[in-house]
């Protein structure tokens, strides 16, 4: 498979990449990482490894503002990044099936997506955020934007631009009732960040074919023990719906 070594945003942000060959070179599984996160976080490291082993290519991407990608992280919303998402996809020849899986605020992203762009054949949706107003006021209603800071996290500053889109957004519970690839949906029962009733709301609205898969006590970030699990789910979905 022949992807380029350098992508771009339609505002001409170089976007950091890792691409993970496998055997099946028809088709992509693109990873999408959470708000804070980057491609390399260890879910999505894990994840890309186990699955190019399986046969399965995959494309580790930092949306733009985060990790080494450029832009700024004050501009990183949902919106900005389903954008970034359309331009990666840009860059994957034509005749290559795209799947996509999204960490976090990452499944957001693959979810508005799927329903805009019909290049996204297979949906994985991990800890996907859905209600995006109310996981705003959970987790940030008392920092000031412009002058606070996600999580403590210097480096994450919470922006107005931010609160802005994930309140603009509200529910992405339209966008998943909209949704028509088939659609995989995990989550971790303990989940303190986003709630698994996020992933309940969007899988009684999706249309078939979907799978829910709730993993009792796994966190928002799963952990490595629970990786080889997610691959299986994975590989077993690709293998059903992205022949």
């Amino acid at each position: 498979m022949n992807l380029p070594t350098s992508i771009e945003n339609s505002r001409g942000e170089k976007l950091s990449s890792s691409f993970h060959p496998g055997q099946k070179d028809d088709c992509l599984l693109i990873l999408g990482h959470g708000v804070t996160g980057n491609k390399d976080r260890p879910l999505l490291v894990a994840l890309a490894e186990g699955l190019a082993a399986l046969g399965w290519p995959c494309l580790r991407v930092s949306y733009s503002g985060n990790g080494d990608s450029e832009g700024r992280f004050e501009d990183s919303t949902i919106s900005k990044e389903i954008a970034d998402l359309q331009s990666i996809m840009d860059a994957i020849p034509g005749e290559i099936k795209i799947a996509y899986c999204g960490h976090s605020m990452g499944g957001a992203v693959g979810v508005q997506t799927s329903v805009r762009d019909e290049r996204v054949r297979v949906l994985v949706s991990l800890a996907g955020m859905v209600q995006t107003k109310e996981f705003y006021e959970r987790e940030f209603a008392d920092v000031i934007p412009g002058q606070g800071t996600m999580w403590d996290e210097a480096s994450c500053p919470l922006s107005q631009a931010y609160v802005d889109d994930l309140t603009q957004i509200g529910s992405l519970l339209p966008a998943a009732a909209a949704v028509e690839v088939p659609w995989l949906l995990i989550h971790g029962s303990d989940d303190d960040v986003v709630p698994s009733s996020d992933t309940d709301a969007a899988y009684e609205v999706a249309a078939e074919p979907k799978m829910r898969l709730i993993i009792d006590g796994a966190g928002h970030s799963f952990g490595d023990e629970i990786y080889p699990q997610i691959i299986k789910e994975i590989d077993l979905w690709l293998g059903r719906h992205l022949p």
